[in-house]
């Protein structure tokens, strides 16, 4: 298998396109090498742990309803053309996603990482859902076979908060400033969300890479 990470935040639309389209192209080439696993980057490190209100952090960022209009009508326009029912509308509360990248991680242990991450995006971007809200999040851990009470308790606890800061700040300190960004091989970095058609041309080099290694061994 050849490893693919991926660093990405929940509530960050264009991590949600670039799943997409990368799933595209996993499921036109079934027979890919590829072994991913999700690593936290916050978006919004300094967020409360609340959140805050949706229109208030735009308006915000964006210097006032228009900057921010602007700002994601291109995004609207990739979600369309990749398929997804993003639903801006429905999101009352910008949430901090650190217990959301925990869950991830828990997740990670129990080799349901992917199915984890699809179900927060959905959550957050087709459904509304405060991802912050930590009954949010043992609903969708139980929705992909995770075990809610446990859970529940690990959220409740300071369980991986260190574990998980560190490896958003470890990769800051590598130079990550944008998510999503995907490392191949720990050796090729591709940011931002890619089309499909790139990511099958990455997996047709590979599998030819691995042919000619494989006639070339003696």
């Amino acid at each position: 298998m050849v490893k693919l990470d991926i660093l990405s935040d929940p509530i960050c639309p264009w991590c949600h396109i670039g799943r997409a389209h990368l799933f595209r192209a996993l499921e036109a080439h079934p027979d890919h090498v590829f072994a991913l696993e999700w690593h936290p980057f916050q978006l919004n490190p300094d967020m409360p742990q609340g959140g805050m209100d949706r229109r208030d952090y735009l308006e915000r960022k964006f210097g006032g309803k228009d900057g921010a209009v602007r700002a994601y009508a291109p995004v609207l326009e990739a979600a369309e053309a990749a398929g997804l029912d993003i639903d801006f509308g429905a999101i009352a509360r910008t949430p901090n996603t650190l217990d959301a990248h925990r869950l991830i991680h828990w997740a990670g242990l129990e080799g349901r990482q992917t199915p984890v991450v699809a179900a927060l995006f959905e959550a957050y971007f087709e459904k509304g859902q405060d991802i912050g809200d930590r009954a949010v999040l043992v609903e969708i851990a139980e929705s992909r076979g995770m075990e809610g009470e446990m859970v529940e308790r690990l959220l409740a606890s300071d369980a991986d908060v260190d574990e998980v800061s560190a490896r958003d700040a470890h990769a800051r300190e590598r130079g990550v400033t944008g998510v999503p960004t995907f490392v191949v091989a720990n050796q090729a970095v591709l940011g931002g969300a890619q089309p499909p058609e790139l990511w099958g041309q990455v997996i047709e080099d590979i599998a030819a890479q691995l042919q000619e290694q494989g006639a070339d061994a003696p």
